[in-house]
């Protein structure tokens, strides 16, 4: 089974070209949240109808999984928190979303949405405490934040990833977590694109400019990780419990 990883693009149409043109190439695609941009001078709901569109194009190329993130918040939920009530749209699309679990290949998968505040955060506590009791031999997390204290939160100068993610990792130990959020912690010194919270490998992609978008291909079969970017590309093995990351490639 092979995944392609991409997170962060922001509304940027060249990148969600691109993968378009290459998602027919994987069993599954990834899109770990902020699809949207909050700085853009194009509003929310007109980005939302063109993003439902290339959603639409990407599904019908290969499976798709799509979690929200930061910027995605659109709204607020009946609790009055901040949230992206337009996931729903997706999940109409067919494409699962916030909320979701699916099994791909004999591949448990967890989508989680992003929280803003304690009642939708104590939802995704319970999401994975009820994902845990039926999940299969292998166990996907897709959520936005990379965990803290890992090397895929490093911003340059302090972790900015999420305490709690980091609580669940270690409590349930999924095989896979990919996220994303943080942009620069692969082109960060002591950040990086791949690291491991006891035994699980968790994954954030980065983000970069240009018409093609940093990403991490897993091959789950040949156990390996490829990440792809202006600085270069590096393959790590994940069957090797000593695999870590080479010396950080220096951004473009």
């Amino acid at each position: 089974m092979k995944l392609l990883l991409v997170s962060d693009l922001h509304y940027t149409l060249k990148q969600l070209d691109w993968v378009c043109s290459v998602a027919d190439q994987f069993d599954l695609v990834v899109l770990a949240g902020d699809h949207l941009d909050i700085s853009s001078t194009l509003g929310i709901d007109a980005q939302i109808v063109v993003l439902l569109k290339y959603l639409r194009r990407i599904r019908e190329r290969a499976p798709l999984a799509v979690c929200s993130g930061n910027h995605d918040l659109s709204g607020r939920n009946g609790d009055g928190e901040r949230a992206a009530p337009w996931m729903s749209r997706v999940r109409e699309l067919g494409i699962p979303g916030d909320d979701d679990f699916l099994e791909v290949e004999g591949l448990s998968i967890t989508i989680c949405p992003w929280w803003d505040g304690p009642i939708v955060r104590a939802a995704v506590a319970a999401q994975l405490e009820r994902d845990a009791g039926r999940r299969g031999k292998r166990w996907l997390w897709i959520y936005h934040a990379p965990p803290a204290e890992a090397a895929v939160s490093w911003a340059g100068q302090r972790h900015v990833g999420d305490a709690d993610l980091l609580g669940w990792i270690r409590a349930y130990r999924p095989d896979y977590v990919l996220s994303g959020h943080i942009h620069q912690s692969p082109f960060r010194k002591g950040g990086s694109w791949a690291d491991r919270v006891d035994t699980s490998w968790v994954f954030n992609a980065g983000r970069q400019i240009g018409p093609i978008p940093t990403h991490v291909v897993l091959d789950l079969e040949e156990h390996t990780a490829r990440w792809s970017s202006l600085a270069g590309e590096e393959t790590l093995r994940l069957d090797d419990p000593a695999a870590r990351p080479v010396e950080l490639l220096s951004p473009p």
